[in-house]
């Protein structure tokens, strides 16, 4: 059987972010934890190395290897949820404590994960039939930083 998972490797915190995206996102959870082993390079032997969890029912595993390698916005997790009131929850739970927003719905939370918080109203908006107002739409999410529902939709109104 073969399987697919998103493998992201952090410094020495990927415990500490699966903890916080257990409690910051519904239906996550970790699933297991295996501590460093002596002699693993750049991780204490005993800490949490490597760590998988279910994000929204989709798995993950984390290593904590240390500073070899970094996280970039080459890779991003996209959280596509209902509405503006959760367009704005998830942006200031991402964004808090060092986070960095970004444009057009980008975020870069504390850890280093990029995540794309977008409404799902972005997507009824660009598959709708008129391609100018979709045209408009995308300008105008071109120029924002947090995704703006009722702005989308004026924009694709020509208001």
């Amino acid at each position: 059987m073969v399987a697919v998972r998103a493998h992201l490797w952090f410094n020495d915190n990927g415990y500490e972010a699966a903890r916080f995206y257990e409690q910051a996102i519904p239906d996550t959870r970790i699933t297991s934890v295996v501590n460093a082993p002596e002699g693993v390079p750049g991780t204490p032997a005993g800490s949490p190395y490597v760590v998988e969890l279910e994000l929204v029912g989709v798995p993950f595993t984390f290593l904590s290897a240390g500073p070899s390698l970094s996280l970039d916005d080459a890779f991003s997790v996209m959280l596509t949820v209902d509405g503006q009131d959760e367009v704005d929850h998830y942006w200031e739970v991402l964004t808090a404590d060092g986070g960095q927003p970004g444009p057009c719905g980008w975020v870069r939370d504390r850890f280093g994960v990029s995540w794309q918080v977008v409404p799902r109203q972005l997507a009824e908006v660009m598959s709708r039939s008129d391609a100018e107002g979709v045209q408009r739409a995308m300008a105008a999410m071109l120029k924002m930083g947090k995704l703006d529902v009722v702005g989308l939709e004026a924009a694709y109104s020509g208001a």
